[in-house]
């Protein structure tokens, strides 16, 4: 039983390492983003809802996001191992986060953060932009996006630091060279 938080800014690499990293401690890959694209493309009433948010590099709203965490989080191929992608990412949704852990008789063993360079960061998103025309990322947006994480999610940091629970991990380079640190990191 592996349950893990992974964290970092907007680019770091957080969903790239997060499914490797499901598939090595045999867990699902719990990504507040998938579901949120998913619902979008589909155009679901949550979808519709959240694509106004995203769009303009805003959080969707904590009612949303807890209650599609909470029922995903509760569903098999989660209970045992799991990986965390995209929450919480304010201190409200921390709260709510240990009251589902603790309905489902759970808590978090490790929480990474990818540490990358901020220029790096805004270089990779708008790659990704390129290659895959992501209305979400413009160069504004990407750098709004930027600023609201370290102004409304950075703060989680000391949290989980002071639970014992924070692991910070290299995010420059390879995929496989940061795959690696994680490994380490975790003890895997």
């Amino acid at each position: 039983m592996t349950r893990l938080l992974i964290m970092g800014p907007p680019g770091a690499g957080k969903g790239t390492q997060a499914e490797s990293l499901a598939r090595r401690i045999g867990g699902a890959h719990v990504s507040t983003g998938d579901i949120f694209r998913a619902n979008v493309s589909q155009q679901t009433e949550l979808g519709q809802a959240a694509q106004r948010y995203m769009d303009a590099g805003e959080y969707v709203p904590d009612e949303i996001t807890n209650a599609m965490v909470k029922d995903r989080l509760a569903q098999d191929d989660a209970r045992e191992s799991f990986i965390l992608d995209g929450y919480p990412r304010t201190p409200d949704q921390v709260e709510t986060l240990d009251a589902i852990l603790a309905e489902l008789g759970q808590d978090l063993d490790h929480v990474l953060v990818l540490v990358v360079d901020h220029e790096e960061l805004i270089a990779r998103l708008l790659k990704r932009a390129e290659s895959s025309g992501r209305s979400d990322d413009t160069e504004d947006v990407i750098r709004h996006r930027q600023e609201v994480y370290v102004a409304e999610t950075a703060p989680l940091l000391p949290i989980f630091r002071e639970r014992g629970l924070l692991r910070e991990v290299d995010g420059m380079g390879s995929v496989d060279e940061v795959a690696a640190r994680i490994d380490d990191a975790l003890g895997l």
